[in-house]
């Protein structure tokens, strides 16, 4: 299995198990004389199996990204973590610039007697980061996914 396609398997067996989740306090509880449409019993063993599943599952991943040498970029954990830095850096990077253009002001200046909004940023220079972040996000981001397709599981 590559590395992929456990990502895929991981993402499955979360939302396997959120279902799971609502059916079971659907069905945890019902009105005397009535019956559950389900058997919440049941439906909590269900879980606790994928739940084992998903734990051997994420630990394989786990291991995996750990030894995974993406050159330059140091192992798939370390490409991961940087990943991570960037998305936040760039989000943080539009946040200011648009703070600073002004573009989350709902209230523009009515009358020449009212104080003006100065940015305290430079708001080009802001941008501009923010697409080079963006850019080297991008970059960073395939070199994962590629590395994801490439590479097998391990046990």
């Amino acid at each position: 299995m590559k590395l992929a396609e456990a990502l895929t398997a991981r993402a499955d067996l979360q939302r396997r198990i959120e279902q799971l989740r609502a059916r079971i306090t659907a069905n945890a509880r019902y009105q005397e004389g009535e019956e559950p449409a389900e058997d919440a019993a049941a439906l909590l063993l269900e879980a606790d199996a994928a739940l084992a599943q998903l734990r051997d599952l994420i630990r394989r991943i786990n291991a995996t990204n750990s030894r995974l040498d993406l050159g330059a970029d140091g192992t798939m954990t370390d490409a991961l973590a940087a990943r991570d830095v960037l998305r936040l850096q760039h989000s943080l990077l539009a946040d200011a610039a648009a703070a600073a253009s002004g573009a989350n002001d709902q209230f523009l200046r009515q009358m020449r007697s009212e104080l003006r909004q100065i940015s305290a940023l430079p708001v080009t220079a802001l941008r501009s980061r923010a697409d080079a972040v963006a850019q080297e996000l991008r970059e960073l981001d395939n070199r994962i996914q590629q590395a994801n397709w490439l590479h097998d599981l391990k046990e």
